[in-house]
């Protein structure tokens, strides 16, 4: 129970992963995985496979938390889950792509996501540049968070699934909220970790271009930034307003403003009115 539950709430019933299970299924076989630990407790799941990352260990650990106590976002924002609530996933990666092209892991881990999601929880999302995912309404389900270091990136997910209302920001909603009803975490594990190494893959293979890879199209297809009015609180802390018109090649979103155009590696982007019906996004 939290603090927020009404008197007599039951705690939700919210199932532990299974690591023996989990790590035999995904790494059977060979491939890139080459291991998959789940921790009970956690500071960050990123900061530990970073750590690691620093003193050789090569591409292919999976580290799973079932509760992070200091998770971190973009820009530094926290990010925290009730215990089991949530996907808490970090990877370690080495991908040997030119280092611009690094900037399309986010995107490419988001189209996984939402590819896994909707064929394991039957919930069809979209995805905000550079590193959200969102439910139909608009609100957040997701975050991804990638941080290259010592010749390394390691890429964070962290996937609302069973959390409650009361439990999350009113910006944010879980799977089970949306779906109305559970969703296995585990199979959610397994199919987004299989769809990311098929499409990691294609990527490397083609040196990091999104375009030979077939990954620029499918983001844009997943993508519900471009195309719509936004408005884009820069690190600096100023905004600009504008419309999304376009992905480049190293993943950068390219704004049209009043001032002109303009190609963003950061920001945080908040949509202010949807593209019009059947309106694409271009690289």
């Amino acid at each position: 129970m939290t603090d927020t539950d009404p008197p007599g709430a039951a705690a939700p019933v919210r199932p532990a992963l299974d690591q023996r299970a989990l790590a035999a299924e995904l790494t059977a076989g060979g491939g890139l995985w080459r291991s998959l630990e789940v921790v009970e407790r956690i500071g960050s799941t990123n900061a530990a496979l970073a750590a690691r990352a620093a003193e050789d260990e090569p591409e292919g650990a999976v580290l799973v938390a079932e509760h992070q106590d200091a998770g971190r976002g973009r820009l530094d924002r926290s990010w925290t889950s009730p215990p089991r609530a949530g996907l808490t996933v970090s990877v370690l990666l080495r991908p040997d792509v030119p280092a611009a092209r690094r900037a399309w892991l986010s995107p490419l881990a988001g189209v996984a996501l939402a590819e896994s999601v909707s064929e394991v929880a039957g919930v069809r999302t979209s995805l905000k540049w550079p590193n959200d995912l969102l439910a139909p309404d608009g609100t957040k389900l997701a975050g991804i968070l990638a941080e290259a270091g010592a010749g390394a990136v390691v890429l964070g997910v962290g996937l609302n699934v069973s959390t409650r209302a009361e439990e999350l920001p009113g910006t944010g909603t879980s799977l089970e909220l949306v779906r109305g009803g559970p969703v296995d975490r585990g199979a959610l594990l397994l199919g987004f970790l299989r769809a990311f190494e098929r499409r990691y893959r294609a990527w490397v293979g083609a040196l990091g271009d999104p375009v030979a890879s077939g990954l620029a199209r499918d983001y844009l297809a997943w993508c519900s930034t471009v195309g719509t009015e936004v408005a884009v609180t820069m690190p600096d802390g100023s905004t600009l307003e504008g419309v999304a018109e376009a992905v480049d090649w190293d993943g950068r979103l390219v704004v049209h403003t009043s001032s002109g155009v303009l190609e963003l590696a950061s920001g945080d982007v908040r949509h202010v009115r949807p593209r019009p019906t059947g309106a694409q996004g271009r690289l």
